[in-house]
């Protein structure tokens, strides 16, 4: 299969194509973004880039790991880095949804409503442990996720941009939870594991075990409207019309698999080509490359596809379904 035209809908007049100056321009600012979050992540370079990725996609990070392995530090750092204000919101059985968004309060001296804006007016927002807390309160959060604005008591409030929410998730304590909704699962952008560092990483931490917040010792090299011309910027990256094809049959690949109830959806499929869009601009390109689609296909994939109850007790792990479709689909070729 070979490179062909962009992709267009009829009648819509293509994009300006991205210069390869706005996408050095991109390269060069994501790099130092990322190199900041280093000095207090350690050894996480690739999930420190994919937060990164995600905040210029314009996406939410659902982070799934042990306690203690820096998913806070993540949000924090990444907060000072890009100059963004910051809320953690912590998730608990009684908290509720105005707790999240805001409320309509009486104000006496004026005698009319005013509406206090809850946490989630912030430019990142950290939900921690957000399975903790009610279905109910946990839905707060799907419309300001999915459209950048909050509705209370029938009146829309714009949350700043750019706005990204990560979600933590203890995989080992199940017992008080309430399991996320595919609904809600499918509006993150991506999902993944910090882990715990390496023997090195792990060393250095503890020979410097004097200092406490390694977040608070990062400081802002972006701005936020950088980011918002980052966004911009990657919103022109190329994508051929065989990427497109290649994404569209992993999708269906996973949607074939005996050992998946529930395959990509169409909102999954457009989370892949934008993040891959933000992939290749980082690294300098103009265009997307089917590396690209398979460096992201994890974190993209694995909380969209849900295995059947059979395979779940079976052994099989999304994981492995995964490498299974990536495999048995073949990518386009005629592009380095």
């Amino acid at each position: 299969m070979s490179f062909t035209s962009p992709v267009t809908n009829a009648g819509t007049p293509l994009p300006q194509p991205l210069e390869q100056a706005e996408a050095d321009w991109v390269r060069e600012t994501f790099d130092r973004a990322v190199g900041n979050i280093d000095r207090a992540v350690l050894g996480k370079d690739h999930v420190v880039r994919l937060a990164l990725a995600c905040l210029v996609t314009g996406g939410h990070l659902l982070l799934e790991d042990f306690p203690g392995t820096g998913k806070t530090m993540l949000a924090r750092a990444l907060a000072n880095t890009v100059e963004a204000s910051y809320a953690r919101i912590q998730f608990a059985p009684d908290l509720l949804p105005g707790d999240v968004t805001g409320v309509t309060v009486f104000d006496q001296q004026r005698s009319q409503f005013t509406f206090r804006p809850g946490p989630v007016f912030h430019h990142l927002v950290l939900a921690d442990e957000i399975n903790r807390a009610s279905p109910k309160t946990q839905s707060a959060l799907l419309e300001v996720m999915d459209e950048g604005r909050v509705t209370v008591d029938g009146v829309s409030h714009d949350v700043p941009q750019p706005f990204m929410v990560i979600a933590t998730q203890n995989p080992i304590e199940q017992a008080g939870t309430y399991r996320l909704p595919e609904a809600q699962l499918d509006r993150f952008l991506m999902k993944a594991s910090m882990g715990y560092p390496d023997a090195a990483t792990t060393e250095e931490l503890l020979m410097h075990s004097d200092v406490r917040d390694r977040a608070g010792l990062v400081s802002a090299v972006v701005t936020a409207p950088d980011v918002l011309r980052m966004r911009q910027l990657v919103d022109r990256t190329h994508v051929d019309r065989a990427i497109v094809s290649y994404v569209r049959r992993i999708a269906e690949a996973t949607r074939e698999e005996p050992d998946v109830k529930l395959g990509l959806s169409t909102r999954g499929s457009l989370a892949l080509v934008r993040v891959a869009k933000t992939w290749a601009a980082s690294r300098g390109r103009r265009h997307v490359v089917p590396h690209d689609v398979v460096e992201l296909a994890h974190p993209v994939l694995a909380h969209r596809v849900l295995l059947t109850a059979e395979a779940s007790f079976g052994g099989v792990t999304i994981e492995s379904v995964i490498d299974r479709v990536l495999a048995s689909v073949a990518a386009p070729e005629g592009r380095a």
